[in-house]
Formats: structure tokens, sequence, C-alpha cells
């Protein structure tokens, strides 16, 4: 399941992250990598443990929570703290496919990569190239979104980013353990909260069949869900 979500930040909430960006000093991306993916991965970072890496990423984590197609989609039970890229001309990162666990500096917390998200925070005309490819049965899959945009898919993917031939690349990218471990299982979750929904707006939340539906999800939940 690939899920694109429109304006997780608004506007002024991108002008802000990009003007803190601007004032930092970033390392080398490979600090987070592993052994495979350190060999494929050219760009920058913000300092995992850095101020401006912190507190961007609670402002990422506030808006993911106030995202109820991010909730539906996602089921989150961990995230990780959000980190932070940045694609000049001749970056790139090669295929490559995400650690399975991941743990939380500076605590004993591992979370399982279910989900990988990026959030984009340039817009597709500030640079060239920088198209994240994820590989998918369908095929590959080409994205490029709007500032304050966000694309969620499985951990399990193949992907990569194309390189950068003009202009800056700048996202925030994490990973998250879902609640529905299982990616189909997940998928379906979703297809039936957003059916519930769209009835929802045409029905009104109480009407018989909307609320029947609703106590069916909540009990699928009950089913599958880790807590």
């Amino acid at each position: 399941m690939l899920i694109c979500i429109p304006d997780v930040l608004d506007a002024r909430q991108v002008a802000y992250f990009r003007d803190v960006m601007s004032q930092t000093v970033w390392e080398d991306g490979r600090t987070t990598a592993g052994s495979q993916s350190s060999l494929v991965k050219n760009n920058l970072q913000l300092p995992q443990d850095g101020a401006v890496a912190r507190e961007l990423g609670d402002l990422v984590l506030d808006a993911l929570a106030a995202c109820p197609t991010f909730v539906s989609a996602a089921l989150p039970l961990r995230i990780f703290p959000p980190l932070f890229n940045r694609y000049g001309a001749g970056h790139d990162f090669g295929l490559h496919v995400d650690n399975a666990i991941r743990g939380v500096p500076r605590t004993s917390v591992r979370i399982r990569t279910d989900l990988s998200v990026t959030l984009f925070l340039a817009d597709p005309d500030e640079y060239d190239g920088g198209e994240l490819v994820i590989e998918d049965h369908y095929g590959a899959q080409e994205v490029k979104l709007p500032a304050g945009h966000l694309v969620l898919y499985p951990s399990t993917s193949l992907h990569l980013v194309r390189e950068v031939t003009r202009g800056e690349r700048v996202a925030s990218f994490f990973w998250l353990q879902s609640m529905i471990r299982d990616n189909v299982v997940r998928s379906l979750l979703f297809d039936l909260d957003q059916t519930i929904q769209g009835l929802a707006e045409r029905l009104g939340a109480g009407d018989p069949a909307c609320v029947k539906l609703t106590g069916v999800y909540h009990n699928l939940i009950r089913i599958w869900a880790e807590a």
C-alpha cells in the first residue's frame, strides 16, 4: 500500500522549517545508514541528536497526530523520531531496503519498521531529479510531491532517490511500527475506514449502517492489533 497524503504541513509551517534549516549545519547522511545503505547513500542530514532535528521532529509528530488520513492508513504504534535530509546537485541514494529494526537513540526502545515515510519540504519546481522511486508488485512508482505532502509506503519495498541535477531536495524521513503488522490487513482496514467516513458524510455518523460498520471496524482492530 502506497499512499500520498496532502497538506500534512501548511505553507507557513514549511516556511518555518526551511528557515530554521537554513541556519544550521548539516552532516554526512551516512551517519544513520545501515551497512548496505551506506554504500549507496550520498546526501546531507541534520544531526540526529541536534536541537534543530528534535524541535522540527516534534512539530512533525504533532502534525501527524492531527492528520486523520495518516492515522487511518498507518495505525501507528511507535514512530521513530523524524530525521531530515537534503540532496543538492549530484546527490542521490541508490537502490536499497530500510533496516528491519531501528533503535531510538538514547533509549532502549526498538522499532520494527513496518512503514517508511517521506514528508517533502521542497516543491517540485525547486529542483530537478530527486524522485523517490519505490518498487512494488505493480512496478516502479515515482513520487515527487509538493512541500508539506507526505508519502507512506511499506518498508519492505526496495527504493531509491534519483540524482538531483539542479536545486535542493529537502525532506523529513522516518519509519513507524504499526499496530497492524500485516500490510494486506492494514490496507483492508484503511479501505474500510475510508468507506465508513464517506458513508458518514452522506448519511450522517448516526446512521444505523454507519454505526454497525464502525463496530465491525473496531472489532477487527481488536482481533489484529498489537498494542
